[in-house]
């Protein structure tokens, strides 16, 4: 988060720690997406630009913050004429968090990581990896490079005031009046150092758990740094309560966001061991591209399943998802043909490989289902609701694999 933490297993966040100004503490802030372009992560977000293949984006509820800074300097009697600085010290704080977050996805992007966007919000910034690097020291460094970034800033801000004759007081932190490139000058150094505390999934945390990783077992790396992370979390509310409000905001996001990384490392370890096959469903119905989509209609209300395979014959086409449905019959009618509608990109796997990993590749590809495929052949389906299912019925009967490993039945049609 500028604070730079990850708000989910591969998303980066970073916190924004408090400018000395009217303007309230600012976040940087990023989780698994998609491998295609599908738009923001966020809704009510637009995007700015493109840097570095990297669609950068801002949420509506960035004006917001502009607002209150203006509407902070006119109620505080300081008139018009304050407003414009304190907006430029905001724009240019938030292009420091942009610079800290291309930070984390350029140095990913030198491990084979994809950063899929970034988006601005009024806390900080989210910048979604598609996963994290393999290696714990890749990790690490992929969490030192945001606040690297926001020191480097901090220099080459230093040598600029030098360069001008200006002074650089050790105070200047807290001197709301002071220039305007010192200001941005020890902001850049807070950001830094605030998003070295180890509040994971802050860059602090993110590099904690890096190190544990390199010492145990990864997904107990994360259990105990998502634990020291919600520490943390407490101490910034506790500290909101008596010193700035927006700590507690600031607390609940890092709470929240270590909370799912344990979640996700808790389900991960739940799951290890197990293979697709064990996990897929197998008892699915399918559409043919020819049919209307009122088959599809018919047999979403006959059943539970809501994502449909679509086969010429016995070849796998595509698949159509129930936002294709929903959408087909708003533009164009029960009448639509399957093909028409279908998304034509599937995501494969093999029901040897692990479930863990079809997991990760269901929330890497923002996907609803993977097809099972064997010997060219549709064997079966994997859903994040079958999985769940699965988890659900292990922890009942206490035999992790058991109940998965007994007689795999089903229909395909």
């Amino acid at each position: 988060m500028t604070i730079s933490a990850s708000i989910s297993s591969h998303q980066r966040a970073d916190v924004a720690a408090a400018p000395p100004s009217p303007a309230p503490p600012k976040l940087a802030t990023a989780r698994p997406e998609s491998a295609r372009r599908r738009g923001p992560a966020l809704r009510w977000s637009w995007r700015l630009t493109t840097i570095s293949g990297i669609d950068v984006y801002v949420h509506g509820t960035f004006l917001l913050l502009l607002a209150f800074v203006a509407s902070s300097d006119l109620l505080a009697g300081r008139g018009s004429a304050a407003v414009m600085p304190d907006t430029l010290l905001i724009l240019a704080v938030f292009t420091s968090v942009l610079l800290h977050e291309l930070g984390h996805a350029l140095t990913a992007r030198r491990f084979g990581v994809r950063t899929h966007d970034i988006t601005l919000l009024p806390i900080g910034g989210v910048a979604r990896l598609d996963r994290l690097p393999d290696k714990p020291g890749q990790q690490l460094l992929v969490a030192l490079a945001g606040p690297a970034v926001n020191m480097v800033i901090a220099l080459l801000l230093f040598g600029l005031v030098r360069l001008l004759g200006g002074q650089v007081p050790s105070a200047g932190l807290y001197d709301t009046s002071g220039p305007f490139l010192v200001q941005l000058l020890w902001i850049n150094v807070s950001l830094a150092l605030f998003n070295l505390l180890p509040g994971y999934p802050m860059d602090g945390g993110r590099i904690l758990r890096a190190i544990l990783a390199m010492r145990m077992a990864p997904e107990r790396a994360t259990q105990t740094a998502a634990r020291v992370g919600q520490g943390v979390a407490l101490i910034f509310g506790a500290v909101g309560l008596f010193v700035n409000p927006l700590l507690m905001v600031i607390a609940v996001f890092v709470w929240l966001g270590a909370q799912a990384e344990h979640s996700a490392s808790t389900l991960k370890i739940a799951l290890t061991g197990l293979s697709v096959r064990e996990g897929m469903i197998t008892d699915f119905k399918s559409v043919s591209p020819t049919d209307p989509l009122s088959r599809a209609v018919e047999l979403t209300l006959a059943g539970f399943q809501q994502d449909f395979p679509v086969l010429d014959e016995a070849a796998l086409v595509g698949i159509l998802t129930h936002a294709d449905v929903l959408k087909g019959l708003a533009e164009h009618g029960a009448d639509l043909s399957v093909q028409q509608a279908m998304s034509g990109e599937l995501d494969t796997v093999s029901p040897s490989e692990a479930l863990d990993g079809a997991l990760t590749r269901l929330y890497q590809r923002d996907s609803r289902a993977l097809m099972v495929v064997e010997n060219e052949k549709l064997v079966g389906l994997v859903t994040l609701a079958n999985i769940g299912e699965l988890l659900a019925l292990e922890a009942a009967g206490n035999q992790p694999g058991a109940l998965a490993t007994q007689a795999r039945g089903g229909t395909v049609r």
